[in-house]
This record gives C-alpha cells, sequence and structure tokens, in this order.
C-alpha cells in the first residue's frame, strides 16, 4: 500500500539527514587546548618518589564533594560532547524542495503540501541538534510530525457507538462505482465482530440490480436487510430501517444510497430528504484512494453541499501513491474511518494517522 510514496519519502528521509550531517561536518573543531610546563612537570614523577623505600601512606578518604571536583580536562570533554549544531534554512533547502516534488507527483493537494513543508521548516529551522544524536531519529520524528499534523486524528466508531444512544444511524454517501455498497457490507461485518448488532437499509432503490447486491452480502453475513421495491423513496426505505432497529434494539443502522454527483440538484435534494427523514449520527463519504485528487475534490464539494462526518477510502491497496489518504482529511476537515484494502469483507482497515506515517516512513517493522 503506497508503496511509491513509501519509497521516496524514505530517500528523501536519507537526503535531510545528508545534509544536516554535512552541516555538523562543517562545524569548527574545539580548540586544543596545550598543558602548561607548569603541568607537564606536575605530572612527571619525581626522583625522590621512584627512589623512596618507604611503603605509601595510608589513603586518606577524600569526602565526595571534593573527589568529583571537575578538572579543566574534563569540562573540555563535556563541552565537546555537548556541542550542538544550529541548523538554518538553507541546509535543509534542497530536501525539502525535493520532498515537495515528492508530495505532488503522488498526489498530495497543493494546500496539503504546503502545510507538511511549512511544518518541516518551523520545526527544523533554528533548531539545536548536540554532535553525536541520531540524525536519522531527528529527520524521522520532523517528518512524522508533519505528516501526522494533517493527517488528524482519525475516528474510533466502536468508541463512537459505544457512548451514543443506540441505534447509531449511519448514512453512506458518495459518487457511482466506488464500492459504496460494498463498503457498507464490510462495515457492517466489522460491527458485528466487535459485537455489535446491525441491520443494513437498502436506501438504493434505483441502480438495477443494488437491493439485490446488498441482500447478497448481507446473507453471507447473517444481516437483516430492510427494502422496498426497486424504485421506491429511499427516505421511506432507510425510516422503516431505522424503526425495526428500535423496535429490536439493534445498534446500528447502516444506510446504503444511491450514488451521486455533487453537482446533479435533484439527486443531491433527494439525498437532504433521506437526511431530514432518517436523522443520521454519522454521514459517511465514500470515495476511491486511486481517484487520488479527484476523490479530494468530489469529498470537499460533497462536504459543501450536505455535509460529511468521516470519510471512507476504498482501492487502498492498489494506490502506490497515497495522496488521496494524505490529502482528504486535512483539505475536508473530517476524518478518514477506514481504508478499503481487498475484496474480502476482512479487508477493511480502521485507519489510524500513526500506523499509517509509520508504515510510510518504515518504521512498521
Amino acid at each position: 500500500m503506497f508503496d511509491s510514496l513509501k519509497k521516496k519519502l524514505q530517500n528523501i528521509r536519507t537526503k535531510f539527514a545528508s545534509n544536516i550531517e554535512e552541516v555538523a561536518g562543517a562545524e569548527p573543531a574545539p580548540p586544543v587546548v596545550e598543558e602548561s610546563p607548569e603541568e607537564v612537570r606536575a605530572a612527571e614523577p619525581g626522583p625522590s618518589r621512584l627512589a623512596s623505600p618507604e611503603p605509601p601512606a595510608p589513603r586518606e578518604v577524600v569526602p565526595e564533594e571534593v573527589r568529583e571536583k571537575p578538572t579543566f580536562f574534563n569540562k573540555l570533554k563535556v563541552l565537546v560532547r555537548e556541542r550542538e549544531v544550529l541548523l538554518q534554512e538553507k541546509d535543509i533547502e534542497e530536501p525539502l524542495c525535493e520532498l515537495e516534488m515528492v508530495l505532488l507527483e503522488n498526489d498530495v493537494a497543493l494546500p496539503v503540501t504546503d502545510e507538511i513543508i511549512a511544518r518541516m521548516r518551523r520545526d527544523l529551522v533554528g533548531r539545536h541538534r548536540k554532535i553525536g544524536s541520531s540524525v536519522d531519529d531527528l529527520v524521522a520524528s520532523t517528518l512524522r510530525s508533519a505528516l501526522c499534523g494533517v493527517l488528524g486524528e482519525g475516528f474510533d466508531l466502536c468508541g463512537y457507538i459505544r457512548e451514543h444512544e443506540r441505534p447509531v444511524k449511519i448514512l453512506f454517501t458518495g459518487v457511482n462505482g466506488t464500492g459504496k455498497t460494498t463498503t457498507v457490507a464490510k462495515v457492517g461485518h466489522y460491527l458485528q465482530k466487535n459485537g455489535f448488532t446491525v441491520v443494513i437499509g437498502a436506501g438504493d432503490t434505483f441502480r438495477a440490480g443494488a437491493i439485490e447486491q446488498i441482500r447478497t452480502h448481507a446473507d453471507r453475513l447473517d444481516i437483516k436487510v430492510i427494502q422496498h421495491q426497486a424504485g421506491a423513496d429511499p427516505s421511506a426505505v432507510l425510516f422503516d430501517a431505522v424503526q425495526y432497529a428500535k423496535a429490536h434494539d439493534i445498534d446500528v443502522v447502516l444506510a446504503d444510497t444511491a450514488g451521486r454527483f455533487h453537482n446533479r440538484a435533484n439527486l443531491m435534494n433527494q439525498l437532504e430528504k433521506i437526511r431530514r427523514v432518517m436523522k443520521p449520527d454519522l454521514v459517511v463519504y465514500v470515495d476511491e484512494a486511486v481517484a487520488g485528487n479527484d476523490a479530494v475534490i468530489r469529498a470537499d464539494e460533497f462536504n459543501r453541499a450536505v455535509g460529511t462526518d468521516a470519510i471512507v477510502l476504498t482501492k487502498a491497496d492498489m494506490d502506490p501513491k497515497g495522496g488521496a489518504a494524505i490529502s482528504v482529511a486535512h483539505t475536508v476537515g473530517k476524518p478518514i474511518l477506514f481504508l478499503g484494502t481487498g475484496q474480502g469483507y476482512d479487508d477493511i482497515m480502521p485507519f489510524s494517522p500513526r500506523i499509517v506515517v509509520d508504515e510510510l516512513l518504515g518504521d512498521d517493522a
């Protein structure tokens, strides 16, 4: 997942470290302090000491504070050990430019790229780095912080359900052909595995075969489906799904809807009616990770038109770039809920920014 971006980010990480090491290597070495003649003579053994036949006197116990008194040379060692490098903008400008190009080439939206670069520059320029400390750790922690900063906190769906009145109503929206219906089934299976009861509302009453598709998924997963005949009012279907959940103490209602584009006024008005009737607790927008910037733009437009609480990106396993996953949460201002990672019902991954960033930076071992 995101293999292209992963490889290039690790190269950039090496580039940053190399530049910072060069800065450290260019720092002037500490002054060499020569011993004075008096110190040299004091250190040399005298004749009387060599010729003395008398046994050494009993060792005197020296108080701790006197015995540990630092000498000039000990102080110099500490000075060398703690000498620092002050990073300047010119020291990191080249790898920052390369990082910017890598992000843009991998479909990271321009505003998000600008934010990552600004965070990197702010955290590194003027930074004091001790000589001998790990440069790679410094670069990795700074890049990790910048990426996590734009990815946000993620969304704990199970925690949300536990904390809210049942049934929790989740409405799925999105454009045609992005895997929305399959995502509804995957989320239903995920919730079942976490101990919740689920009912699905077959709200896509217009697409040919949509009701049969969601019914097939639900039968395989042993999930109840509420459906009407093809062409029925989807608001009525989803209203009935909510009433069924209340009557049977079901924890979660998952509402499938027909795919639509934000610029189709009649379909967007219908979606607004569904929201008024169903009163969902969460509106989840579904799109493909492989759509890159198009997914980011569409998510933002859907959010402006009808509102969005969280996002699911499907086909993340087929996306070598990762630009949509990095960009969408920051652009829309809403968290990513899941990544779809395959065709099976278990192929859905709760989105954890920290885990995703660790994988991108090669720290997932």
